[in-house]
C-alpha cells in the first residue's frame, strides 16, 4: 500500500551533542528571522485621542490620515475591528521614518510572525475505501476519555458551533456529511487565502473552504464530527456539532498571524461556541500577537483550544504560540493504546500471524512465496544497491528486505528492476511504525519475524504469505501506549505560565482525509489532540449550556478532573511533570458530572527569585448530598531542563528526577453540605538539593478525593532564578567559532576591522547569532568604535530591501545608560533556537543597506554592533541585566 510523506510539524529528532560542526559557508546570507519583511501587525487605542484625528472619523482613518502626516508610506494589508478583542490593522510599510509605537494612539507594535503549515509526526494514508476490510474497534480514545459514555448516552455535542481555523475541510466526504452550508455538518466557512497563497504572496480569499490538496483540515475535523456507523467504526467526538472551516493555508507555503488573527475574529463574529487551531511554532511567550488575540476571545468565554506543539525532541522552555495565549486551551498529546493494523497468515511451517504497518489488508488474494534478498540477518546495507544478475524473476514472491542505510523507496526500485511487485521490510531497531514507500507495495514488519523468515527461506522451508481480505484486523498493542507522546512541546513558558494545560490523545488516530487522499488514515501529533479535545468542549457545552461562564471555566474543570499520566509504564517511576503532560488526559465524562468543583485549576509558583509559595484555592461541594474529603500531595517527576556542565536545555525525553517540593495544606480533611464551599491554604517549599544550574522544574498535585469522586489543583515551579540563566550562546558548539560574530561579504567570520561599500549586491556585515534561552528584549545597535563599553559576552575580538524589524524612535542617545549612534534592529519576546541548523537552530541579521531601523541613514564612519538581550526577568532600563557582546570595527564607506 502506499503511504503519503508529510513533513514533520516542526518536529526533527536529532542527537546534536555528536554533530560535527556546521560550516559557516552552509549559510545563506541575509535576515533570517521568523518574521515577515518589513510587515507589522498595529494595535490601536478605539477610544484614544490620536494626533490629528477629526470628529466623526473612525480610529483606522484617523491613524492612517496619522501616518501620512509623518510622511510614513504603508500599505492596509488587513483591518481589525473587534472592540474588546483587537482594533488595529496589518501594515507593509515602505519606510518607517517617523514610525513609532510611541505615536499616540497605538497600543502596540508587533513584527508579522511566521507560522509553518500544520503537519503530523507520523502519516500513513489508507487506500481503497471499498476493500472488504473490517478494521479494528478504533474507538480505544473514547474509552480513554470517558468519551464512549456520553455517547451511549445520548449526548453528541447537537447544537454546539465548532470553528476550525486550518487548510479547510473536505466536505465532500461522506463521513463529514457530503456537502456545505446550511442543512451539512459543515454549515459555513471561509476561505481566507486561497489555493496559491504560500504565505508570501498576496490572499486570494473566498467563500469556499474546500480543501482537496491538503488533508490536515480534514482529518481535525473526522476527529471532531465524522459520522458512526461507517467501515472503520469510528466516529467524531462531537459528531453532531456544526462545523465551520476557516481556511488559512494554502495548498503548500506558510501562514503569518495577521491572517490568523483575522480567522480568529471572523470566528468569534461568527459567534462560533469553540475555536480550534492545530498549528503553531516555536515562541516561547504569551506575547505574540496572535496569542494575545486569542487569549482575549477565551477570556470573553468562546472555548479556544490551541495546539501544544511537536517539539519534544528539542526539550523544555520551547511552548508554542499561538497556544501559549495565557486563556487558552494549550493541548499535549497521549499516545492511542492501540493502532489498527492487519496480520498476514503465514503458510508452509507453524508460526503466529506477522502483523504488517497497514490499516487495510494488501489487495493480493493468492498466496505468495517468499524471497530474501539476504541471508544476513545483520547486514546493514541490504538492496541499497542494484541487486547481482544471477537475481531470478521476483515477480511471483513477497519479497523480504532488511531496513537501513538508505531510502526504502531505494531499497524497493532496485528489487522492482527485478520484478518485484510486494515486500515486506523488517525493523533493524529503529521502531515498528509507517513508512513511506512511494508508489510501491510494501510495507514494515517487526525485526523478529523478518528473522524468522529468513531464517526459514535460508533453511529452504517452503513458507507462504497470504493476505486475508477480512478477518485480517489487528488492534496492535502500543508500547508507548498510555503515556504523553515525546513528539509533544514542553514548556512551561518563558514567563512562567502554565503550557500545555491538557492532554488527549493524538498518536496513531485514525481519521478522515479528503476523498482523492484515500478518504482515511492513521496520522500523530499534538494536531490531532486538540481536535478531539475541541469536541470534548462541545460535549460539555451540550450539557452545561453555552454561557460565557462555562465557556471561561472549562479549562479548569477539564484540568481538575483529568486523569493524571505516568513517565513511563514502569512501577515506581513518577508521573510525567506537568511541563508534558499540563494537567493530565481529559476525561470528559468526569469533567461534565463532577460535583466537587475546585478553582483554580493550575498553582504557579515561579521561580525562587519571584517564588510565590503561599497558594490557596477553593473547594465546592454542588451535589445533593453530604461529603467528606481527603487531601493528599501527589508530587510530579522534577524536570531537568539544562544539560549539566551546559547552558543548553536538555533534549527530549527531558530528564526526570524524583526529588520533589514538601506541601502544607491547611486542611487535609473535611466536609462539605451540599452547596458550601471551603478555601484551602497551601505552602510549598522548593526542594532543596537540587543544582539550579540544571533549571530543574518541580511540579505535581493536590489530589482531593471523596467516597465518589477525585479532583485535583496542579501546580509548578523552579527551584532556580531565571534571571540567571544564560541567554546568549557564545561557544563554538553549532559552528566550530564562538558566536556570536559577523559574517562579511564572503560569508566568513570577521575577525578584524572591515570597510563595506554596500555595492556588488554582497558587500555588506551581517550578524550571525543563536540563543539558548529567550528573552524579553533583543537589540542591535550601532555604536562607535571606540566606545568605552565592557560587553559581557565577547570570546575574542531574501529579503526584498531593508529588513525592517521593531522600528522605535532612537536618533542616537542612549539605550540602558550605553551610548549608541542609532538602533538596528529590535524583538520583544523572542525565542530560543533548537539545535536543528536547518530549521531555526540560528538566526541572521542582514544590514544590507546603511541605514537605521527607523530608516535614516546611516552616516560613513567607523562603528561596531553592540548586541543585547535582556535577561529573564530583567529591568530593561538596566544595563547590568543585559547581556552584551561587541563586533570587530565595521566601516561604512559608501
Amino acid at each position: 500500500m502506499r503511504t503519503s510523506s508529510f513533513r514533520p510539524f516542526i518536529h526533527i529528532v536529532f542527537a546534536w551533542c555528536s554533530l560535527a560542526s556546521v560550516p559557516l559557508s552552509s549559510i545563506r546570507k541575509g535576515t533570517d528571522l521568523p518574521f515577515a519583511a518589513n510587515k507589522f501587525i498595529v494595535e490601536l487605542d478605539s477610544v484614544a485621542d490620536i494626533t490629528g484625528k477629526r470628529s466623526g472619523v473612525a480610529v483606522h482613518e484617523r491613524f492612517y490620515a496619522s501616518l501620512k502626516e509623518r510622511a510614513v508610506g504603508f500599505q492596509v494589508d488587513k483591518e481589525f475591528d473587534a472592540p474588546g478583542i483587537f482594533v488595529g490593522a496589518a501594515l507593509t510599510l515602505e519606510d518607517v521614518i517617523h514610525f513609532s509605537s510611541s505615536v499616540e494612539g497605538i497600543k502596540s507594535v508587533s513584527p508579522v510572525q511566521i507560522f509553518d503549515r500544520p503537519a503530523p509526526v507520523f502519516s500513513h494514508v489508507v487506500t481503497d475505501i471499498n476493500d472488504a476490510a473490517i478494521p479494528p474497534d478504533s474507538q480505544s480514545t473514547h474509552i480513554l476519555t470517558g468519551v464512549d459514555k456520553l455517547h451511549a448516552a445520548g449526548i453528541t455535542g447537537a447544537g454546539i458551533k465548532i470553528g476550525i481555523l486550518d487548510t479547510g475541510i473536505d466536505y465532500t466526504h461522506p463521513l463529514l456529511g457530503g456537502g456545505f452550508g446550511p442543512g451539512f455538518k459543515v454549515v459555513g466557512g471561509y476561505d481566507l487565502v486561497g489555493d496559491n497563497f504560500d504565505g508570501t504572496n498576496t490572499p486570494v480569499p473566498d467563500s469556499d473552504p474546500l480543501d482537496q490538496c491538503e488533508g490536515h483540515g480534514t482529518h481535525v475535523a473526522g476527529i471532531i464530527g465524522a459520522d458512526p456507523i461507517n467501515a472503520f467504526n469510528i466516529s467524531g467526538v462531537a459528531y453532531s456539532s456544526s462545523i465551520s472551516a476557516y481556511r488559512i493555508f494554502g495548498c503548500k507555503g506558510y501562514v503569518t498571524d495577521d491572517v490568523i488573527i483575522d480567522a480568529l475574529i471572523m470566528g468569534y463574529n461568527d459567534g462560533q461556541d469553540i475555536l480550534t487551531l492545530s498549528l503553531g511554532g516555536a515562541a516561547g511567550w504569551t506575547e505574540s500577537s496572535s496569542s494575545v488575540v486569542a487569549s482575549r476571545i477565551a477570556a470573553s468565554g468562546t472555548i479556544v483550544t490551541i495546539a501544544a506543539g511537536n517539539d519534544g525532541s528539542y526539550g523544555s522552555w520551547f511552548s508554542s504560540g499561538p497556544g501559549n495565549g495565557i486563556d487558552v486551551i494549550s493541548v499535549a498529546s497521549l499516545d492511542n493504546t492501540v493502532i489498527p493494523l492487519q496480520n498476514a497468515t503465514v503458510g508452509g511451517v507453524v508460526h503466529d500471524p506477522i502483523t504488517y504497518f497497514e490499516t487495510f489488508p494488501f489487495p493480493i488474494t493468492v498466496a505468495l512465496p517468499i524471497y530474501a534478498i539476504s541471508n544476513d540477518t545483520t547486514v546493514v546495507d541490504d538492496a541499497c544497491s542494484a541487486l547481482p544478475d544471477s537475481t531470478p524473476d521476483l515477480s511471483s514472491f513477497l519479497v523480504i528486505v532488511r531496513r537501513g542505510t538508505c531510502p526504502f523507496t531505494q531499497k524497493l526500485a532496485n528489487i522492482a528492476a527485478k520484478g518485484a511487485t510486494v515486500a515486506f521490510i523488517y525493523d533493524n531497531g529503529n521502531g515498528f511504525a509507517g513508512i513511506s514507500v512511494g508508489n510501491f507495495t510494501a510495507t514494515l514488519i517487526q525485526a523478529a519475524d523478518g528473522e524468522f523468515l529468513v531464517s526459514q527461506f535460508t533453511a529452504g522451508v517452503p513458507v507462504t504469505i497470504s493476505f486475508p481480505q477480512s478477518g485480517g484486523a489487528y488492534s496492535y498493542p502500543d508500547s508507548a501506549g498510555g503515556l504523553i507522546s515525546s513528539f509533544t512541546s514542553y514548556g512551561p513558558t518563558n514567563d512562567f505560565f502554565f503550557k500545555p494545560a491538557i492532554s488527549a490523545p493524538g498518536g496513531n488516530i485514525l481519521s478522515t482525509l479528503p476523498v482523492n487522499f484515500g478518504s482515511f488514515g492513521v496520522l500523530s501529533g499534538t494536531s490531532m489532540a486538540t481536535p478531539f479535545v475541541a469536541g470534548c468542549a462541545s460535549l460539555l457545552l451540550s450539557v452545561k449550556g453555552k454561557g460565557s461562564s462555562i465557556g471561561k471555566t472549562a479549562r479548569t474543570l477539564f484540568e481538575t478532573t483529568a486523569t493524571l499520566v505516568s513517565s513511563s509504564h514502569t512501577d515506581g517511576d513518577p508521573w510525567q511533570t506537568v511541563t508534558q503532560q499540563g494537567a493530565g488526559l481529559i476525561n470528559v465524562y468526569n469533567a461534565i458530572h463532577a460535583t466537587t468543583i475546585v478553582s483554580p485549576g493550575e498553582l504557579i509558583l515561579n521561580d525562587t527569585a519571584n517564588f510565590q509559595g503561599l497558594q490557596q484555592f477553593t473547594v465546592q461541594n454542588t451535589g445533593t448530598s453530604v461529603k467528606s474529603y481527603q487531601l493528599i500531595h501527589v508530587p510530579a517527576g522534577t524536570a531537568i531542563t539544562i544539560r549539566p556542565g551546559t547552558f543548553f536545555p536538555a533534549l527530549g525525553p527531558v530528564p526526570l528526577t524524583s526529588d520533589q517540593a514538601k506541601v502544607w495544606l491547611s486542611r487535609t480533611k473535611f466536609t462539605l453540605r451540599p452547596g458550601q464551599k471551603t478555601t484551602i491554604l497551601a505552602s510549598f517549599t522548593a526542594p532543596s538539593e537540587l543544582d539550579s544550574s540544571l533549571l530543574p522544574v518541580y511540579s505535581g498535585f493536590i489530589q482531593i478525593s471523596s467516597d465518589s469522586e477525585i479532583a485535583h489543583v496542579s501546580y509548578m515551579g523552579l527551584a532556580a532564578s531565571l534571571k540567571d540563566q544564560q541567554v546568549v550562546d557564545n561557544t563554538d558548539f553549532l559552528f566550530g567559532v564562538p558566536l556570536p560574530l559577523t559574517l562579511d561579504a564572503d560569508g566568513n567570520a570577521q575577525t578584524g576591522p572591515i570597510n563595506y561599500t554596500f555595492t556588488n549586491g554582497n558587500d555588506y556585515p551581517s550578524l550571525l547569532f543563536r540563543l539558548a534561552f529567550g528573552t524579553p528584549l533583543l537589540r542591535m545597535d550601532l555604536v562607535e568604535s571606540n566606545i568605552d563599553f565592557q560587553p559581557t559576552l565577547n570570546a575574542r575580538t531574501s529579503d526584498p530591501g531593508h529588513f525592517f524589524t521593531f522600528p522605535h524612535m532612537h536618533n542616537g542617545g542612549s539605550f540602558a545608560r550605553v551610548k549608541i549612534v542609532g538602533p538596528l534592529a529590535e524583538l520583544d519576546f523572542f525565542s530560543r533556537n533548537n539545535e536543528d541548523p536547518d530549521n531555526f537552530g540560528y538566526n541572521t541579521i542582514a544590514m544590507k543597506s546603511p541605514v537605521f531601523a527607523n530608516g535614516t541613514a546611516i552616516p560613513n564612519g567607523s562603528y561596531k554592533f553592540l548586541l543585547r538581550a535582556l535577561k529573564v526577568t530583567g529591568d530593561p532600563k538596566e544595563e547590568e541585566d543585559f547581556e552584551s557582546w561587541l563586533s570587530p570595527t565595521i566601516g561604512i564607506v559608501v
